[in-house]
Formats: C-alpha cells, sequence, structure tokens
C-alpha cells in the first residue's frame, strides 16, 4: 500500500514525541531546568527543559513549510530567546531563567502535533518543492528533505541528550 512521503515523516515525528514522553516520565518539576551532578560534580550538559523549549521552536516551522498557518502554534513569546540554536543552556537553580515544565511541555507538543497533521496531508509535489531556508539547501535541498530532518535526527539528537541527562542525573534509563 504506498503512502505519501508527508505520512512516512510524520511517522517518525510521532515516534520522537512519544519517545519524549516517555523520557519525561519521572522527571521532577524542580529538576527539569537543571544540570545534572552525578557523584556531584555538576555537568554542563543540556537538561529537559532547555531540549524540549528548544525543540518546540521547529514544530510551526513543520507547519510553516507544509504551508500552514504557522503563528496559530508558534511557541510563547520569549521562547526563541532562550531556546534558539544560538542559545547556551543554563543551569536554573530558581527557576527564573526558563519557562515553567508545564508551558515547556505544552508548547513542544502543541507545536508537533499541529506539524504531524500538516506532514499527514501535505501533497508529496510540494514536498519536492525547494527548501524555503537558503542556508540549509546544501545539506536539505528540498522541504521535504529538511522535514525528514526536523522530525528524525534533530529530534533524535536532542532525545538523546534527554536520555543522557536521565542517566546523570539518577533516573535511570525511560
Amino acid at each position: 500500500m504506498p503512502r505519501s512521503f508527508g505520512n512516512n515523516i510524520a511517522d517518525s515525528v510521532q515516534r520522537c514525541v512519544d519517545y519524549a514522553d516517555t523520557l519525561l516520565k519521572g522527571v521532577p518539576a524542580d529538576r527539569f531546568a537543571r544540570f545534572a551532578a552525578p557523584g556531584g560534580e555538576v555537568i554542563e550538559s543540556n537538561h529537559p527543559a532547555f531540549i524540549l523549549g528548544h525543540l518546540a521552536l521547529y514544530g510551526e516551522r513543520i507547519v510553516d513549510h507544509c504551508g500552514g498557518d504557522a503563528a496559530s502554534v508558534a511557541a510563547p513569546e520569549g521562547f526563541a530567546a532562550v531556546f534558539s540554536k544560538d542559545a547556551k543552556c543554563q543551569d536554573d537553580p530558581e527557576g527564573t531563567i526558563y519557562p515553567p515544565m508545564e508551558e515547556v511541555i505544552a508548547a513542544f507538543k502543541k507545536g508537533y502535533e499541529a506539524g504531524i497533521a500538516a506532514l499527514r496531508s501535505a501533497p508529496d509535489g510540494m514536498l519536492d518543492e525547494e527548501n524555503p531556508v537558503a542556508a540549509m539547501i546544501p545539506r536539505f535541498p528540498t522541504k521535504g528533505s529538511v522535514l525528514a530532518f526536523y522530525g528524525g535526527g534533530h529530534m533524535m539528537v536532542h532525545l538523546g541528550q534527554f536520555s543522557a541527562w536521565r542517566r546523570m542525573a539518577g533516573l535511570g534509563a525511560a
């Protein structure tokens, strides 16, 4: 049974979202934006707040590249400043740098739910169009290739960081 390219990408995105849910199990809100400190030694590695907040910026990109209303699923005001690709993850013991856990998770899920729906309805021809992000064209020449990256490799790299953080934080494998 043939399936659209958009559905194939959406399957990967859905698996990543499901994996994020698994990784969140047992993460206390007061540790969500904290560096792990195994044996008392702080490890400056991305924590769950930064990882999911950063990824929350990409659901709207998927929707936008598929021709949908990205503004309706845009991450909340201030997310880009603290979660962009150029932002540095910081330990947040006072809870003053990053939004609360519930807000970060909600933004992550909202964007990707809309992104999955947009991918499932995307015609294959649209996914063959040129990538609208000129700087990324050498690596990902089409919308389909950049969307496959956003919903696969990019997400799994960051979710792998989350998995490592869990172990360093003493929460074990998910």
